[in-house]
């Protein structure tokens, strides 16, 4: 059966989204394991992000598509592949969530911050935030579903009575009531969150702001804090997007429930658009850390290319410039000046580092 004008540009959309998010997610988690700069408690609630994201691109995207084309099944399997889209969603939330509470922390208290935020503390809490969200997204199998008014049923019979031999189209509205798309998952799993999300950006906001007006602060933190800011703002864009693109899906759903008449015509090419957003965001991080984060950046250019970024070999030289900081460690004869980071040939360092314990050095350029 041939596809529509409309099916088939939703089709291919989709598989490009899912092109997209399982090559750029596998790429973060790649980047993360293989550099030790970036293996980080934040950069762990990433991963979570980015492994929620792999699965949207392998699983959740060919599902829509199989929808999209007429795809019959068993009430039960389509419940479950359901519910399986609701737990992605609710895992990145989760994993979001936690990384504006490790920005917060990082900025609330600097010193007691690594002792507060291990990388072992950081796995257990996604371990608890992954069990959480399964135990959120699979309640509709404790009954909460449409069961017994399951419609669109291929074979003849009482849907009501005959439910375990009857085949539906899977649809969402098929299988998983409306009432708890906007009851129990958007008002109670999905907005709460993002709202505390707002408010925790702004502290950061305020707080750094705060403590930059600060006159006696020393010039390694203002220039600490100046780093925290930019990462809050990245990791806010992250927030802002994800809201972007899921809130066209729940404020259909909201319409859907509170004007049934409405729900009955509602248009498919504006499911189909709502659809496709929240399938962008699974694609759309990974270019945000390439953008925002230098080391992404330089780990992301090293495993495509297996060439690194343009570096520059250091040289014994006469007097300092002005401005640039000795390296004792060498001999006191070497000088960096303020447009050169120094690190290794793994990668580049923390902005921390301050301290250089390698036989041979080189200086990357900042861009």
């Amino acid at each position: 059966m041939p596809l529509e004008a409309q099916d088939a540009v939703y089709v291919a959309l989709e598989l490009a989204l899912a092109a997209l998010s399982v090559t750029g997610n596998v790429l973060v988690c790649a980047a993360v394991g293989t550099s030790s700069a970036l293996q980080t408690p934040t950069n762990y609630f990433l991963v979570s992000l980015a492994a929620a994201d792999v699965a949207v691109g392998l699983f959740a995207i060919p599902f829509a598509v199989t929808i999209s084309l007429g795809f019959c099944t068993d009430f039960h399997s389509c419940l479950f592949l359901a519910c399986f889209v609701l737990v992605l969603t609710q895992s990145s939330i989760f994993s979001l969530l936690a990384v504006a509470v490790d920005r917060y922390l990082a900025v609330r208290v600097p010193l007691r911050y690594k002792s507060l935020v291990t990388g072992a503390r950081a796995r257990g809490v996604i371990a608890a935030l992954w069990v959480l969200a399964f135990g959120i997204g699979l309640t509709p199998f404790l009954g909460w579903n449409d069961r017994k008014i399951a419609t669109n049923c291929t074979e003849p019979g009482d849907a009501a009575t005959n439910v375990s031999c009857c085949l539906i189209r899977c649809l969402f509205e098929n299988v998983v009531p409306m009432s708890y798309m906007v009851y129990f998952n958007f008002f109670g799993c999905v907005l709460p969150p993002l709202l505390i999300m707002l408010v925790i950006y702004v502290k950061i906001f305020l707080v750094a702001c705060r403590q930059l007006q600060r006159t006696e602060l020393m010039d390694h933190s203002r220039t600490v804090l100046q780093r925290e800011i930019h990462a809050a703002k990245s990791l806010a864009l992250i927030v802002g997007i994800f809201a972007l693109c899921w809130l066209p899906v729940h404020t259909i759903n909201c319409a859907s429930l509170f004007q049934p008449t409405w729900a009955k015509v509602k248009p498919k090419w504006a499911i189909n658009t709502a659809i496709l957003l929240s399938h962008a965001n699974s694609a759309v991080n990974p270019i945000v850390y390439a953008y925002r984060n230098r080391d992404f950046r330089y780990t992301f250019h090293k495993i495509i290319s297996s060439t690194p970024p343009r570096k520059k070999q250091l040289e014994k030289r006469g007097p300092p410039l002005p401005g640039s900081d000795p390296l004792p460690e060498l001999g006191g004869d070497f000088y960096i000046s303020p447009k050169f980071k120094f690190g290794h040939d793994a990668g580049p360092q923390s902005e921390n580092f301050t301290k250089v314990g390698y036989v041979t050095v080189f200086l990357y350029e900042v861009k």
